[in-house]
């Protein structure tokens, strides 16, 4: 068995009033120079909620939830919760964790691909803490795998997509409905640095384009599927990935056959902003300007498998449980445990990547 004596709950983290909105821009930013009129750019997606992403109050739901499932398994691991961006930061949860006594920390991380802001960074910013609190002779973070073919991540996706063509199918059947798995777009670069191997969109791609079969074929068998994306930002000259949502829901309308579309948000685990607004407000309105109808699927939030899944992951570091033995829906996984993605290549630097949302 490994010894780990806490849980450090990890995210991006996101303003909770409208005198937070731009200090939390300029957190997400810092060091690429941009200036605030051009954050203002973003915040509007905030301050239409009040100034309040979702985020927050989503994680503090989740850090519950897991300590519910800890309690209910007998297992003693008390759980923090630090963000990259905004409080509780990841400094102040390493204090908290070291007050109480506790030394060796595992991350669950609310990022279930490999990129570099879902791992890379987050490594980075666990080395920060732990520099930035004199911790790092005392303290050690680890982090579990990406999850992002684990069943507890999956299935509420799946379920979720059965429930939307249900409700889309009616007396009518399934002709015309069209399934949209839509993620965060990232620069190409970052894409292609996320895995080389993998070729043209590295790992972060691949990823994607396996989960998306899996659920496809459990959910949705013999219906038509596209891989979109959503909530691009940064220089309009870098490339990104494509298509964004939108322009695939014009293509759709264009070509005619399209009279329905089930919009899952399989890149994210809960109804942050870019869930809200990127999807819930513009993707839904491009669609019913067509006239096609949209159902966006629920994200894993607090799902009671998505919740298990989390603390199965745990408990994987925790027993040393071998690679062949972990849960996995793809050809892809089980990820490793120690798989990393290097720094960030500079044309992420000169982007507002992820500030769309959160």
């Amino acid at each position: 068995m490994t010894h780990f004596d806490a849980i450090l709950l990890s995210s991006f983290g996101g303003p909770e009033g409208q005198d937070d909105v731009i200090p939390f821009l300029r957190n997400v930013t810092a060091g690429r120079g941009i200036p605030d009129e051009r954050l203002e750019e973003v915040a509007h997606h905030y301050r239409h909620f009040g100034g309040v992403s979702p985020i927050n109050a989503q994680n503090r739901a989740l850090k519950a939830a897991l300590e519910a499932e800890l309690a209910k398994r007998g297992i003693e691991l008390p759980v923090y919760w630090g963000n990259r961006n905004w409080a509780p930061y990841f400094p102040d949860a390493v204090r908290e964790a070291h007050a109480a006594g506790h030394r060796r920390l595992l991350g669950l991380v609310t990022s279930a691909y490999t990129s570099y802001s879902g791992v890379g960074q987050y490594r980075e910013d666990f080395e920060g803490a732990l520099a930035t609190t004199g911790l790092g002779d005392e303290v050690s973070i680890d982090r579990v795998r990406e999850f992002f073919d684990h069943p507890g991540f999956v299935t509420p996706f799946i379920e979720g997509v059965r429930d939307a063509i249900a409700q889309l199918a009616g007396d009518g059947g399934t002709e015309g409905i069209h399934v949209l798995f839509v993620t965060h777009s990232i620069p190409n670069s970052a894409a292609d640095a996320s895995g080389p191997e993998f070729g043209d969109g590295g790992a972060y791609v691949a990823q994607h384009r396996a989960v998306a079969n899996v659920i496809s074929e459990a959910a949705a068998p013999g219906l038509p599927w596209s891989l979109v994306y959503q909530s691009r930002s940064g220089n309009p000259a870098t490339p990104w990935l494509e298509p964004d949502i939108n322009d695939a829901i014009d293509e759709l309308a264009a070509a005619g056959d399209t009279t329905a579309v089930v919009i899952v948000p399989f890149g994210f685990v809960s109804d942050h902003m870019e869930v809200m607004w990127d999807l819930d407000n513009e993707a839904v309105d491009t669609a019913g300007g067509h006239g096609i109808r949209a159902v966006r699927v629920p994200t894993p939030s607090v799902h009671p498998a998505f919740v298990a899944g989390l603390i199965d992951l745990v408990l994987e570091r925790v027993n040393d449980v071998p690679q062949e033995e972990r849960p996995h829906l793809t050809t892809l996984g089980p990820w490793p445990d120690h798989a990393t993605v290097g720094g960030a290549p500079a044309v992420v630097n000169e982007a507002t990547h992820g500030t769309a949302g959160r």
